[in-house]
């Protein structure tokens, strides 16, 4: 169905899930602002008649967010107080079928990448020279910035490839004139995301072309901080760690999700990697580029994972003593390889009490390595204002994710968006509390 938006309208996007649905929806918006539409992003005031979801359908929480979403605007829309509701993104990738079935009254259902459908739809002109601008949502000062889309990994448990099709590289050449955009319109700080960083450019080059892009991106007038997240870790290029350590401004941190140790589940999960291979690999990192923080995510509860197996998992993350850990349990997504050819035997309560078991031992590993900063100075970026205090990040920390340095400061002087020298006086699990340095 297609709505006819009277101007001046307000259209709102919100945004679910993570990093890479928040770039699809600041493209979306500025094609709506440069129609000369007003638009505003995950607003509750109903005052705007048109809502656009974008949905997350990754594992089964995130799925009962965006439902639970869609059915809200979808009563609002009901009671009259909106107009249009439309809904795009992985959920609606995924099960735009049922959903049509289950809530009928949204107007249209989108998938991932129909950028220009949806606009049509909206009947505002789609311009397609300017797909690579953004309206950004963050913070002024930092920045996503997707370099490709979709995923050609086989892991068992990962939905990921149903809802977003095969990996797609951006070309070099439009990342930097992107990356280029942002720097020159205030942005010190750019996060480079996608479903597999390790893959970039394959398909289009015939080779891993990670380390030639961050080589070129590094070398950008005015970038501060590049960082990487998402780098997967079977057949990860070791030239990458080359260009970090050329290159003041990369910051040394890695998002490289591992999943688990154990080579039974590995092998079940299809990841393509041994536990030995996982091992050497962050020895290597860590050789290559001392000091150098490591992020990771795990998974409790796959099919078949035993005790065993899960006590290797406590060994590894105690051994590995990794900067930041996220851990989930296993959801038995649709379709999936694990969904078709495991039974998901293990109880919910089970995999959710391995959880907080592995999380118990990294919150005594985090608060080891915080306390190790008690007296150093490091380069902070500030991020926000809090009452007294401001709030920063060191280049081990990634925005939204990871650990947050508070500053309780009086001075007035200090700005968001700008870098200072901050010196740590206390520390906890997961944030460092430190002053403006006297040098």
């Amino acid at each position: 169905m297609k709505t006819k938006i009277n101007k001046p309208d307000t259209v709102n996007i919100v945004t679910l899930g993570c990093s890479k649905n928040l770039v699809d929806s600041e493209i979306l918006m500025n094609q709506i602002k440069l129609n000369n539409l007003k638009v505003v992003h995950n607003s509750n005031d109903l005052s705007a008649k048109t809502v656009i979801i974008n949905t997350c359908g990754f594992i089964n929480d995130a799925k009962e967010e965006s439902i639970n979403t869609i059915l809200e605007f979808a009563k609002a829309k009901e009671n009259k107080q909106i107009e249009n509701l439309y809904v795009i993104g992985c959920l609606s990738e995924r099960y735009k079928k049922d959903l049509e079935l289950e809530i009928p009254n949204v107007d249209a259902y989108f998938g991932s990448n129909n950028l220009k459908e949806i606009i049509d739809t909206l009947q505002i002109d789609y311009k397609k020279d300017l797909v690579g601008e953004r309206l950004l949502t963050t913070p002024s000062h930092y920045a996503y910035l997707k370099i490709s889309e979709g995923c050609n990994r086989k892991c068992s448990f990962c939905a990921i490839p149903l809802m977003r099709g095969k990996h797609i590289s951006k070309p070099i050449e439009n990342i930097v004139k992107e990356a280029a955009f942002l720097v020159n319109n205030g942005v010190k700080e750019i996060v480079l995301i996608a479903q597999d960083l390790t893959y970039y450019g394959f398909d289009i080059y015939h080779k891993y072309k990670l380390a030639e892009l961050l080589d070129k991106l590094a070398k950008i007038n005015g970038l501060q901080w590049l960082r990487l997240h998402y780098v997967y870790p079977s057949d990860f290029p070791l030239e990458v760690l080359d260009v970090m350590k050329q290159h003041n401004n990369i910051c040394k941190y890695i998002d490289i999700p591992l999943q688990h140790c154990s080579d039974n589940v590995l092998k079940k999960m299809r990841r393509g990697i041994t536990q030995n291979q996982t091992i050497e690999l962050i020895k290597k990192i860590r050789n290559i580029i001392p000091g150098i923080a490591i992020r990771t995510t795990l998974m409790t509860g796959h099919p078949g994972e035993t005790e065993q197996d899960f006590k290797e998992l406590k060994q590894f993350i105690q051994e590995s003593r990794f900067d930041r850990l996220g851990i989930f349990p296993y959801s038995n997504e649709e379709d999936t390889y694990s969904y078709i050819n495991y039974k998901d035997e293990i109880p919910e309560e089970e995999k959710i009490s391995r959880m907080e078991e592995l999380m118990e031992i990294q919150r005594e590993i985090s608060l080891e390595l915080n306390n190790s900063k008690i007296g150093k100075t490091f380069k902070v970026l500030i991020d926000r204002r809090e009452g007294a205090n401001f709030i920063g990040r060191t280049e081990f920390d990634s925005p939204e994710v990871d650990n947050e340095v508070i500053i309780v400061s009086s001075n007035t002087s200090m700005q968001i968006g700008q870098f200072y020298k901050i010196t740590i006086t206390e520390a906890n699990e997961y944030d460092l509390v430190g002053k403006l340095s006297e040098n």
